[in-house]
C-alpha cells in the first residue's frame, strides 16, 4: 500500500501543479480589442493566447508581455540554455559527492529530465540535437515521442534504464559531432562570423564549446568506463558554463542582427505538402499544453499497473520534471500559479531557483519530496483560487449591473471560459487532496487524470480558434 499512496500523491501533485498553465492568463496585445470586448461588457477576464509567427532563428518566441529595462527579456531558445546550464552546472557539482557514495544517485530521472527538455525544445522551436529543422508534424511526434520516453524514465525507475542512457548517448556524441563540423564547414557559420568583430566571435567560440562538451560527454555516457566521477563532473561545469555564455551570446547576437521572418510564399509552399510534412503553426502556450496533455493522459494509463502493484514509482522524478517545466514557463512568459507577471529580475529569480530545485529531486532522490509537494501543492491551491475569484466575481457584479441588452460572448471566448473555469475547480480539489493525502483513491484519481489530460487537448484547440489581428 505504501507504494500505491505514494504514486497516488504524486499523480495528484502533478494535476494540481499542472493547472496553473491550463487555467492561467493568457495575454497576447494582437488581439487586445477581444479582451477589452469581455473587460467592458463581461468583467471576466477572459485570457487569450499568444499568436504564433514566422520565428526568426535568434528571437523564437518573443515573451508576450514588452520588457523594460529592468527586465529578463530572453527568448524562449536561451531560457532552454539557461535551463540546460543548470542541468549540467549542478549535475557536475554533485557528481563529486556522488561518485564517493555520500549521495544517493537516480541515473533513470536524470536522464529522463534531459530527454524531456530536449523534447521540449524539438516541439516548441524545431530545434534539434543535429540542427534546426522545420517545425512539421513529423517534426513534433518525434518530439512527443521523445518527451515519453523521458516521463516514462522519469516516473518508472528501471523500467527503460539502458534505453535511455544509450539515447542521451547517442543524442550529445551525434549531435556534438554534427554541430560541430556544422559549425566550421558552413560558411555564413563560423567562416562568417570570425570576419565580423565582436559578438560574432563569442558567438563562435561558445558555440564551439558546448557541441565540444556535448560530443565528450556523450561518449562518457555511452562508455561510463572511458572517464572518472571527478573528471566527468569537470566537464558538465564546463558545459554549464559554456551554455550559459551560449545563451548570453545569441540574446546580444539576436538584437545587434535580428533576422527576419519567413516569407509567405513559403507558407504558402507548405500547404501543398503532405499533412505530416507541413509546418505546425503551434505558439509555445499550445505545445505546452499539448505536451502537459501526452503526460496526464500517460500517467492516467501508468496509475493503473502501479496502483496493482505492478510497477514502481519515482515521486522525486516526477516532482522533479513538474518544477523544471514550471519555472520554463515562468523564465520565458512570466507564467506562475498565481497569474502572469511581467519578467522581472525577482520572477526570473525565482524561476531559476525552481530550476535548481528541479534537477536536485530528479539527480538524488529523496531530499525535496515533501518539500516540493507542500510548496506546489500551496501554490496551487492559492493560485487556482486567486484565479477562479479573479474570473467569477467580476462578473457577479457585472450581473447584478446587467445593461437592458445583454452583450453576447463570442463562442470561443465562452467555450475559453468554461474549460478554465471547470479546471480552477479541479485545481483547488486537487490541491487540498494533496495537501490532505488519500482523500481520492488510486483508479478514481486515474479517471480524472485521463479527464484533465481530454481538457488540457481541448484548451489547446480553442486557444487555436481565438480571432488574431490582421
Amino acid at each position: 500500500m505504501t507504494g500505491i499512496s505514494r504514486f497516488t500523491k504524486g499523480v495528484i501533485l502533478l494535476i494540481a501543479s499542472a493547472s496553473f498553465l491550463r487555467a492561467g492568463s493568457f495575454h497576447n496585445p494582437q488581439i487586445e480589442s477581444e479582451q477589452e470586448f469581455i473587460r467592458k461588457n463581461m468583467a471576466a477576464g477572459i485570457p487569450v493566447c499568444q499568436e504564433n509567427g514566422d520565428y526568426p532563428a535568434m528571437t523564437t518566441e518573443t515573451p508576450p508581455t514588452p520588457a523594460g529595462a529592468a527586465e529578463f527579456d530572453f527568448t524562449l531558445e536561451s531560457v532552454i540554455l539557461l535551463v540546460l546550464g543548470i542541468f549540467m552546472g549542478l549535475f557536475g557539482l554533485l557528481l563529486f559527492t556522488i561518485s564517493t557514495g555520500a549521495l544517493p544517485y537516480a541515473p533513470d530521472s536524470t536522464y529522463g529530465l534531459f530527454l524531456v527538455i530536449v523534447a521540449l525544445q524539438v516541439i516548441t522551436m524545431g530545434k534539434t540535437p543535429i540542427g534546426e529543422v522545420r517545425r512539421t508534424w513529423l517534426v513534433i511526434i518525434i518530439g512527443i515521442a521523445a518527451a515519453i520516453t523521458g516521463m516514462l524514465a522519469c516516473f518508472i525507475p528501471g523500467l527503460l534504464s539502458d534505453i535511455v542512457r544509450v539515447l542521451v548517448g547517442v543524442i550529445l556524441t551525434l549531435g556534438g559531432a554534427i554541430l560541430l563540423l556544422q559549425l566550421f564547414l558552413h560558411k555564413e557559420k563560423a567562416t562568417l562570423w570570425l570576419s565580423v568583430p565582436g559578438i560574432l566571435r563569442h558567438l563562435t567560440a561558445a558555440c564551439a564549446l558546448v557541441y565540444l562538451m556535448a560530443f565528450l560527454l556523450g561518449l562518457v555516457t555511452l562508455i561510463p568506463a572511458f572517464t572518472t566521477g571527478p573528471l566527468t563532473a569537470i566537464l558538465l561545469i564546463i558545459d554549464g558554463a559554456a551554455l550559459f555564455y551560449l545563451a548570453w551570446c545569441i540574446e546580444v547576437a539576436g538584437k545587434k542582427f535580428p533576422t527576419q521572418p519567413g516569407s509567405t510564399v513559403e507558407n504558402k509552399e507548405n500547404a501543398g505538402l503532405f499533412f505530416i510534412l507541413r509546418e505546425v503553426p503551434f505558439a509555445f502556450t499550445t505545445a505546452l499544453l499539448i505536451f502537459l496533455g501526452v503526460l496526464l493522459a500517460l500517467l492516467a494509463i501508468l496509475l493503473v499497473p502501479v496502483n496493482l502493484g505492478l510497477l514502481p514509482f519515482s515521486p522525486d522524478g516526477q516532482l522533479g520534471l513538474l518544477l523544471v517545466i514550471m519555472a520554463i514557463q515562468i523564465l520565458a512568459m512570466g507564467e506562475t500559479p498565481l497569474g502572469q507577471f511581467r519578467r522581472s529580475w525577482l520572477i526570473v529569480t525565482i524561476g531559476l531557483v525552481f530550476v535548481a530545485m528541479g534537477v536536485y529531486s530528479c539527480i538524488v532522490p529523496g531530499a525535496l519530496t515533501d518539500l516540493l509537494r507542500i510548496l506546489l501543492g500551496l501554490l496551487n491551491l492559492i493560485g487556482s483560487l486567486v484565479l477562479l475569484a479573479g474570473r467569477v466575481v467580476p462578473m457577479v457584479f457585472q450581473m447584478r449591473n446587467a445593461p437592458a441588452q445583454p452583450v453576447a460572448l463570442p463562442a470561443p471566448l465562452r467555450n475559453l471560459l468554461i474549460t478554465q473555469t471547470a479546471l480552477n475547480i479541479i485545481g483547488i480539489l486537487f490541491g487540498l487532496s494533496m495537501l490532505l493525502p488519500g482523500l481520492i483513491p488510486g483508479m478514481i484519481t486515474a479517471a480524472i487524470l485521463f479527464f484533465n489530460g481530454l481538457l488540457l487537448f481541448l484548451l489547446a484547440f480553442i486557444l487555436g480558434t481565438l480571432p488574431t489581428a490582421e
